[in-house]
């Protein structure tokens, strides 16, 4: 495509995978909240909040035609306040900016945290379920706003043909998300009398899936998951770590709990997550983009099995 292509969260594991597979054929430039990307000369970097008057500067310096958003901010990156200004304001603003200056081309990374997990759940989520993840823990809020904001710009200007995403956890090396961090402890959480049905996407099925979705450029909204999915504790197993049972107790002795162990990587939304099944149907992802992920769970689970913190 002409014009260079903008990918956020460009630090990160997964980003990093995407534009080595967009360079080859695309100009890049390359942004992230956390730190200046280091990609060598041919790659334009920049450290920037996206909710900076400076931000719009890189529109400006930049023939930006396409953007890649895979830099929203994690839960353990930031304040709810702050992840909520970078999250939602951030992206507007990134909207906004790819409105004003021509983009035709805008892919959003969300989650399938935005279902909200709870026992009613239907067996298996369409892109049509309703997100009801803000009802049930205020650390989610800001990816159901983000999500809202990016559906609204979404049918407002057709003309940035916006597609978002809701994978299932994406695993392996470099990850740093919070299922991720939990598969490479030795001694892991369970909530006792739960192991909930779970879906894994291994980080570079993850990166084809986003190219994939880029190139084609279909808009509108996909789940994006394979058709198989194993028992949490299960998966603990395979992944060689210890299981610590840990009682139903509220959020707040979780969160306790959780620091007097040291357990960063045990934020209180996932608490629900633990108890009870969110399975994404991918069908109309992997029908619209003739998607199939290679890595199997035995090659995702290995990786964890042997690199333990």
């Amino acid at each position: 495509m002409s014009g260079s292509i903008l990918v956020t969260g460009a630090g990160g594991a997964l980003a990093k995978l995407v534009i080595s597979k967009l360079q080859k054929q695309n100009e890049i430039v390359a942004v992230d909240f956390r730190e200046k990307p280091a990609f060598g000369e041919e790659i334009p970097c920049y450290r920037v909040n996206f909710t900076s008057r400076s931000f719009e500067d890189i529109f400006k310096k930049h023939d930006i035609s396409g953007v890649i958003h895979l830099g929203r901010v994690g839960v353990h990156d930031a304040s709810r306040q702050s992840r909520y200004n970078s999250n939602v304001t951030g992206t507007q603003n990134l909207l906004n900016h790819s409105h004003k200056y021509g983009v035709n081309r805008v892919l959003i990374l969300s989650t399938f945290f935005v279902y909200g997990a709870h026992a009613y759940n239907p067996s298996l989520l369409t892109e049509e379920s309703p997100l009801l993840a803000s009802g049930l823990t205020k650390d989610l809020v800001d990816s159901v706003e983000l999500e809202n904001l990016a559906n609204i710009y979404l049918y407002k200007h057709p003309e940035l043909n916006i597609t978002i995403l809701r994978p299932c956890h994406i695993a392996g090396p470099g990850i740093r998300n919070s299922m991720s961090l939990l598969l490479s402890r030795q001694l892991t959480p369970v909530m006792v009398g739960f192991s909930p049905l779970m879906q894994f996407l291994h980080i570079s099925d993850m990166a084809e899936a986003i190219m994939l979705a880029f190139t084609k450029n279909r808009k509108g909204i996909y789940n994006v998951a394979p058709e198989d999915w194993i028992p949490y504790q299960e998966a603990l197993v395979e992944c060689g770590c210890s299981r610590l049972p840990v009682p139903s107790l509220p959020p707040f002795l979780i969160h306790q709990l959780s620091d007097m162990l040291g357990w960063r990587t045990f934020p209180s939304y996932l608490i629900n997550f633990l108890k009870y099944p969110v399975i994404l149907d991918g069908k109309k992802f992997r029908t619209i983009f003739d998607f199939k992920p290679k890595k199997q769970l035995s090659h995702i689970f290995k990786y964890y099995r042997n690199n333990k913190i």
